[in-house]
């Protein structure tokens, strides 16, 4: 099939597969390789009618010498199309493996993606790398699921938009598209793809040519074949954990959440299945020897126990829910000022405050949004030992115990914010206002509402 119609036909596939459902801001992830650079002329192209705005990311990884030289091609190339390059720059040596080199890759991308504020961050993985991965994970005895290969979609707006495409027909294209030499002298060819130290350079370069001599064309397809057949049970599970009673999943930015007494309650093997599914929906493979182990864990936890797992993710339990998530390991947000001027909003966290000037209305002990007297105050992680006087109660209350008592998980609470105004706490939303900054019925105030933020580039209100 012709290159010259590969623009139409990605369009079609993007079409079909709802793999842009909203309109945004698309990061796309660019090496300097042929691979991506086909990508970002293909959506350079298309974005118009996809509703999309694009930037370029790149990690330069520090493993190769001239890596410096080319993140400065990547810079000039996002230039030509009028786009702005963010690098990331990291210092994994040159004894880095392939494995370490691809999670810091993808844990810079994502840091990319939260700092430019992109809904969707675009990779160039195509139906080559689909092949070279299935058969490396048959290789490595996955499971069903892993033989489903790389995913379409991923958490976060992670898309993959290029996976039914070989890699001959993106290279064709770019050919057809920079025909002159010196184009072409700019495209990055990574040598460590060639290296046959590295277990899927070899076998793409050693072992699947052997291989093809023997099963002919026909191979590739069958992979695929294996692949889109291993997909379809991994999409019924995933529609398993969305409809199951009383499981209520929910996707965080760190992970997923999910009821814990189902998987109580089930046969132990589709318990483990499930848990397994619910793994890969945080990101996290979840083998068959590790998800018994899981699963007795939470049969003996009580709340606020948190078991280690693999890829730095823990499982942690509180008031019968549980969460598989990979911590930040970082401090919380620092403080941000929320209440200036007539009118604003600040993020902080996973959370937004909003306000505005208005006549005060009924002022309630718990609810999501609230009066306060006009002035400036911070919102901030809780500190050890405060306290908060409730409305309408008697005494003050310890910010550490209301939020026990109002069931925050322990995984939330170090994050959870608190509104206050200089020494005092005025607010914890959704659990306890206080009795200062109380304004009269109808006097001049501050109107103050938090919400939550589901995702990169969306939100959610609570409540």
């Amino acid at each position: 099939m012709s290159a010259a119609s590969l623009d139409r036909r990605l369009l079609d596939h993007l079409t079909r597969a709802r793999l842009f459902p909203q309109p945004g801001l698309a990061l796309l992830a660019v090496s300097g390789g042929p691979d991506s650079l086909a990508l970002l002329d293909l959506l350079h192209q298309l974005a118009p009618q996809l509703g999309l705005r694009l930037a370029v990311g790149h990690v330069d990884h520090g493993i190769l010498p001239e890596s410096g030289r080319v993140a400065a091609q990547v810079k000039a190339h996002a230039a030509s199309y009028g786009l702005e390059a963010h690098v990331e720059r990291l210092s994994l040596g040159a004894g880095a493996t392939e494995t370490r080199a691809r999670r810091a890759r993808y844990a810079a991308l994502r840091e990319l993606q939260q700092r430019v504020g992109a809904r969707y961050l675009v990779t160039a993985h195509h139906a080559d790398d689909q092949i070279e991965t299935v058969l490396y994970r048959v290789l490595r005895g996955s499971g069903v699921s892993g033989l489903a290969g790389i995913a379409t979609q991923g958490p976060q707006g992670l898309v993959r938009p290029l996976l039914p495409f070989r890699r001959s027909e993106l290279a064709q294209w770019l050919a057809q598209r920079f025909p002159d030499a010196a184009g072409r002298s700019a495209i990055h060819l990574d040598p460590s793809n060639a290296d046959p130290r590295h277990d899927r350079s070899w076998i793409r370069g050693q072992l699947l040519p052997l291989v093809r001599q023997r099963f002919g064309a026909r191979l590739d397809q069958a992979i695929l074949d294996l692949a889109d057949h291993a997909g379809r049970e991994r999409r019924a599970w995933r529609a398993l954990l969305s409809g199951w009673p009383g499981l209520g999943m929910v996707e965080t930015e760190a992970g997923v959440e999910s009821a814990l007494a189902p998987f109580l309650e089930m046969d132990p093997a589709l318990a483990e299945s499930l848990l397994e599914a619910l793994a890969r929906e945080a990101g996290l493979v979840l083998g068959p020897g590790r998800s018994p182990r899981l699963r007795a864990f939470l049969r003996r936890a009580r709340s606020g126990q948190e078991m280690a797992l693999a890829q730095g993710f823990k499982a942690s339990v509180a008031f019968g829910r549980f969460r598989l998530h990979r911590p930040s390991g970082g401090p919380p947000p620092v403080p941000a000022v929320w209440g200036s001027g007539r009118c604003g909003r600040v993020v902080w966290g996973s959370w937004e405050v909003a306000w505005g000037q208005e006549a005060a209305g009924a002022v309630r002990r718990t609810g999501w949004v609230t009066w306060v007297e006009r002035g400036v105050g911070v919102v901030r992680a809780r500190q050890p030992g405060e306290r908060l006087l409730p409305l309408g109660g008697v005494g003050h209350r310890a910010v550490r115990r209301l939020l026990m008592e109002a069931k925050v998980p322990c995984w939330e609470r170090a994050e959870y914010p608190v509104l206050v105004r200089g020494s005092e706490v005025l607010w914890l939303p959704g659990i306890c206002r206080s009795a200062q900054a109380v304004p009269a019925p109808g006097a001049p105030a501050l109107r103050v509402e938090v919400r939550r933020r589901r995702g990169v580039g969306g939100e959610e209100a609570v409540g």
